[in-house]
């Protein structure tokens, strides 16, 4: 490489890695637009749960086809681009595999693990797409999987495909120059190459010249294939790649089905109950400050681990795959819950982007413009969608939250429901029986 090209690769360096960082700020901010919660408790659990769901993937391997391939595409996706170091040093310095001469026979074994994993990558691709395109497995065509989001399940795995093809020509064009007789320029012998070492005859009859520019070209869209794809992540259900590991040791380690009670609505609840409380404790200091809101209808009422639950989102549908509701026809989708929270997310950051850093309202709001309350209402609060997710994503904290708002603000629950806790509050039941019969039943056993 001339002093040029060094410049330039530093410039196209810089441009990708500051793109990615204003990317993740974003990202940050965004999440922080939820409420707070306290999320450090037991670090030890959450250690556990990080390197168990998000390094082990042990929730993918539930079904195993997808699971196994899934792992040998994350492998080869984070094992192979610890060449990017060297890739990165290389085109600063303008050196030719510059690690080497440091690490010997390590380096070949290295070279070798990289270049199976490839293949074996572009393999589980291609399986996937298959998957997706021919075979039409029914979470992949179901009916909340429309638009961007279903095309971009398979930008991916072009993107994949190409990025460990140039992979593989651009260390075949340099096992070629390596081993031209005399040497050639700087190429000299590193690394093995159990796969591209059937790929370079393809350069056997053309002159060294050509294949240097060919290597110089590989090796330039290879690492521009990286800073794009590393860039296009912010936009792709593929941010789980780096938000996996956050989300599962955030994620809630109370036992399924134990919800949460609104704190306003217990410390109110203790005030009645105790005879020598003063009933204006429970006053806001400030006479001008608004009460808090019960429930969630819109994306900031919500917390920041749910605000992480939907930037992690694979859109792999496994959730809608069990959701009993679901497979009755219900209009639920938990699936759809975590992308129209992100979608209302994302377009709130906008506006804040175009408003100088303050949320002009823009009478919109979660609840109603992205997602009903039948469909919230469809759900029965099982924990299927909890239990299946791979990366420890709750829908179910996201749709009980909006429910508090309809029963809690609007008193917009349905009609079956009302009935039920009017009885609770009459009769001490769910059922229109009087005080004194709610417990027959126990006489009919």
């Amino acid at each position: 490489m001339s002093y040029l090209d060094n410049i330039l690769f530093a410039v196209l360096l810089i441009a990708g890695f500051g793109f990615f960082a204003a990317s993740v700020k974003k990202i940050i901010r965004n999440i922080n637009l939820g409420v707070d919660v306290d999320r450090k408790d037991n670090p030890k659990a959450r250690w556990k749960n990080m390197a168990l769901i998000a390094l082990g993937q042990s929730k993918m391997v539930r079904r195993p086809v997808a699971g196994i391939l899934h792992i040998i595409v994350y492998a080869g996706f984070i094992i192979i681009n610890i060449e990017l170091l060297e890739i990165i040093i290389d085109g600063l310095f303008g050196t030719h595999r510059i690690f080497a001469p440091y690490l010997g026979v390590v380096y070949d074994v290295l070279i070798a693990s990289f270049e199976i994993l490839a293949i074996l990558v572009i393999f589980s691709v291609t399986v996937f797409w298959l998957r997706r395109n021919f075979i039409r497995l029914k979470r992949f065509i179901h009916s909340d999987l429309t638009g961007f989001p279903k095309s971009d399940a398979n930008y991916i795995l072009y993107f994949e495909t190409v990025l460990m093809i140039l992979f593989l020509l651009m260390n075949a064009s340099d096992y070629h120059l390596q081993n031209v007789p005399g040497g050639y320029s700087h190429f000299h012998k590193a690394g093995s190459y159990p796969i591209s070492q059937f790929i370079a005859p393809i350069f056997n009859g053309t002159s060294n010249e050509v294949v240097g520019l060919l290597f110089e070209i590989f090796w330039w869209l290879h690492i521009a294939g990286i800073l794009v794809f590393m860039n296009y992540l912010y936009f792709s259900k593929h941010l789980h790649i780096l938000l996996a590991f956050p989300n599962t040791y955030f994620a809630n380690l109370k036992p399924e089905g134990q919800f949460d009670n609104l704190a306003s609505v217990t410390k109110e609840v203790k005030l009645m109950m105790d005879p020598n409380a003063d009933p204006f404790a429970a006053a806001p200091a400030d006479e001008n400050a608004h009460p808090a809101k019960f429930g969630a209808s819109d994306v900031q009422d919500l917390n920041w681990v749910q605000l992480l639950n939907a930037y992690t989102c694979t859109e792999c549908g496994r959730c809608t795959s069990s959701c009993p509701a679901n497979q009755t026809g219900k209009k639920l989708s938990p699936r759809k819950i975590m992308m129209d929270t992100r979608d209302r997310l994302t377009e709130v950051g906008k506006n804040i982007d175009a408003n100088k850093g303050v949320f002009v309202p823009d009478n919109k709001t979660l609840l109603n413009d992205y997602i009903t309350p039948e469909e919230l209402w469809a759900c029965t609060s099982c924990n299927a969608c909890v239990e299946e997710c791979p990366v420890n994503i709750s829908p179910l904290s996201i749709i009980m939250d909006m429910r508090r708002y309809l029963v809690m603000e609007q008193s917009a629950a349905p009609m079956s429901l009302n009935a039920m806790m009017t009885n609770i509050e009459n009769n001490g039941a769910p059922w229109q029986y009087s005080q004194q019969d709610r417990l027959n039943w126990k006489n009919e056993n």
